[in-house]
């Protein structure tokens, strides 16, 4: 069964609470329980990973590799400031999906860029949660192609 590694990055622990007005009250544990159902029907395995570290989340990519079939990344403000986690997706050569609570596009000037847009597969910004689900849909029909 393909498995699909799902990262979180800053401030991603508070979903639910922090500015709810634009991320929503969906909680990162509703999160993970939707996608949990979703890869179930979809045939996929999941593992989730949060940090609040930029390390901790290059870290994490470096291990998919081998262990993992496809990523699923929510870098939050990393996205627009991170070159690191940038080279860590190019170097591990797995699908990566870029996912967005909000629009990143209809937000502040300095979130239109994105320094994981580039290796990534596809981007999803500004679904709320059903992102992640929208991620594992496009990764289930790569993967599981026969």
């Amino acid at each position: 069964m393909p498995s699909v590694l799902i990262i979180n990055g800053p401030n991603l622990n508070l979903l639910g609470t922090r500015q709810p007005e634009v991320y929503g009250s969906t909680t990162l544990a509703d999160v993970e329980s939707m996608c949990r159902e979703a890869a179930e029907r979809l045939g996929l395995d999941v593992a989730f990973v949060q940090s609040n570290h930029e390390g901790a989340l290059i870290d994490a990519i470096h291990a998919a590799k081998g262990s993992h079939d496809a990523i699923v990344l929510n870098a939050g403000a990393y996205t627009h400031t991170s070159v690191a986690l940038m080279d860590a997706i190019a170097s591990v050569e797995l699908p990566v999906v870029e996912v967005h609570l909000s629009n990143i596009h209809a937000r502040e000037s300095f979130r239109h860029q994105s320094y994981i847009a580039p290796v990534a597969i596809g981007q999803i910004s500004g679904f709320g949660p059903k992102g992640y689900l929208m991620a594992l849909d496009a990764l289930a029909e790569r993967l599981l192609k026969t």
